[in-house]
């Protein structure tokens, strides 16, 4: 069974625990004219909360927004959305079809989970469409090589993709009962922090109390990896180069990996090192 909680798709982009730089740029991304964004994560990691972040941001009377999703988790006022039933035609690949045909601003296709769900989105986001949808990697660079593996032609994928947002959902500290901890040898071991890091750290850590029901966590928080298109990777994508040289090249251009953002709220207390390191691991994928 799954719980859905309405007030969750109510978020800002704001909300989602986006660092400054991340904020600016995601802000820049989904307020072009066309392209496609694509977030990735596990199921259960917030890629639908993000989305529909997004959706909300650029909900305005003279945005037409469509999407097709299965199933249609949350209902969002002035969007026209479409849920796939599969057993009377209504499949990602038709829906999106017709969608073209009612001249939208912006599409969000639940998934891409085959070659004619990705052509259709890529043939989309070249004809003036911004497009939005998710795929199953475990990072960003990931989803390039993912596209391509599909089927999708590399020139095409270089040509299409705008940015990918890899993320993660770490606990997030009890606000009612958190104080100050030292954490021990082993766990800063375990993550590798450099010693100026941790001099100018705020370790915090949930105590336990019946706000939390004694676990020392109240709520979650997203951990994002935001890797931008640029001129260097589009030729990587190009040249079917492998996955790691493009995170590596991300990486250079700037890119905070999922791990680093993790440590960073880490060290601003938000949540703790041994979170992040079972929910991210060490980064070094």
């Amino acid at each position: 069974m799954r719980l859905l909680d309405k007030d969750n798709i109510k978020l800002s982009i704001k909300d989602l625990g986006f660092s400054e730089d991340d904020f600016r740029r995601f802000q820049r991304i989904v307020r072009r004219p066309n392209g496609i964004f694509l977030v990735t994560g596990p199921t259960g990691s917030g890629k639908t909360t993000t989305l529909y972040a997004a959706m909300n941001e650029l909900n305005r009377p003279d945005k037409k927004i469509i999407t097709a999703e299965d199933p249609v988790e949350y209902y969002l006022p002035g969007i026209n959305q479409c849920e796939v039933k599969a057993d009377i035609g209504m499949t990602f690949q038709n829906i999106i079809r017709a969608m073209l045909r009612q001249a939208p601003n912006v599409i969000l296709v639940g998934e891409i989970r085959d070659k004619e769900t990705a052509d259709i989105a890529v043939q989309a986001s070249l004809t003036g469409h911004l497009v939005f949808s998710t795929l199953h990697t475990n990072d960003a660079a990931s989803s390039i090589t993912r596209l391509v593996d599909v089927g999708v032609a590399p020139y095409l994928v270089a040509a299409s993709l705008v940015a990918v947002l890899a993320q993660r959902l770490v606990r997030i500290n009890c606000t009612k009962c958190r104080a100050p901890y030292t954490p021990q040898r082993e766990e800063l071991e375990l993550v590798g922090l450099a010693p100026d890091r941790i001099a100018t750290a705020t370790f915090m850590k949930g105590m336990g109390c019946p706000n939390c029901n004694k676990i020392g966590y109240r709520g979650r928080r997203g951990i994002f990896e935001l890797m931008p298109m640029s001129n260097a990777i589009r030729e990587m994508t190009f040249r079917r180069e492998p996955h790691m040289n493009i995170r590596e090249e991300a990486r250079r251009a700037g890119m905070k990996t999922l791990y680093e953002d993790g440590i960073t709220k880490a060290l601003k207390g938000l949540t703790t090192l041994r979170e992040v390191y079972e929910t991210a691991g060490t980064g070094e994928h």
